[in-house]
């Protein structure tokens, strides 16, 4: 019989700080692809139809939310007292180990030992993702401030305007703040699938410990 030993991996504001973070975003592309593609809602008065701007406000919300989740997400990666802080996001510099999990990957190897708590290819994937939320959060907010005159919108986007003009204008900022969204969408789809993949060939419980915290390591006896 083989035995399993449990490990603390995720503490709670990890965890609670992933999911929301998934949630923000998953509502972010529902409503930015309704933003930028919406349909006509034919029956009522013309007055009583705001369903855009209800959904833009959700938006707005979300991504506002998403700005506070990701400065909490950088305050765990440098102050927390558990692991998973900025220098896990740097396993890909190990460019020996990068090669030996692609190989792993690759079911060339098998899993390759760890000196952080993200392996290589993990870590070079997650500090992508969270670059992607950085250049989605200045896209959106110029977006959204370009309609304001006042208020702390109105500031961010007299703070973002040079780089509006550096990208070319609202249009391209669209365009990028659009591309940005499929990225995420491909993200999500090969981290889900990549998560099950992993667990499947471990078997330590990798999905779970995102909910529960604890990941299993076997014992040899």
């Amino acid at each position: 019989m083989q035995k399993y030993l449990g490990i603390k991996e995720w503490s709670a504001t990890l965890r609670i700080n992933h999911w929301a973070v998934a949630i923000s975003i998953f509502i972010l592309i529902a409503t930015g692809f309704y933003i930028a593609d919406p349909f006509t809602i034919y029956k009522g008065e013309t007055v009583d139809k705001f369903f855009m701007g209800n959904v833009r406000f959700v938006h707005i919300l979300f991504g506002v939310f998403l700005i506070f989740l990701s400065i909490w997400r950088l305050y765990l990666a440098v102050f927390s007292r558990f692991h998973a802080d900025w220098k896990d996001f740097l396993a890909w510099t190990d460019l020996k180990g990068l090669v030996q999990q692609i190989k792993f990957y690759l079911l060339i190897k098998g899993h390759p030992e760890q000196k952080y708590l993200y392996g290589p290819v993990q870590a070079l994937v997650y500090s992508g993702c969270w670059g992607m939320v950085v250049v989605t959060l200045i896209t959106g907010v110029i977006l959204m401030g370009a309609g304001y005159h006042a208020g702390l919108t109105s500031v961010a986007y007299f703070v973002l305007k040079p780089v509006e003009n550096l990208l070319g204008g609202l249009a391209v900022v669209r365009y990028i703040h659009h591309i940005f969204t499929w990225l995420f969408i491909l993200f999500i789809v090969v981290h889900i699938y990549m998560a099950f993949w992993y667990d499947a060939v471990l078997k330590q419980g990798t999905v779970s410990s995102m909910i529960g915290g604890t990941k299993f390591k076997q014992i040899k006896e």
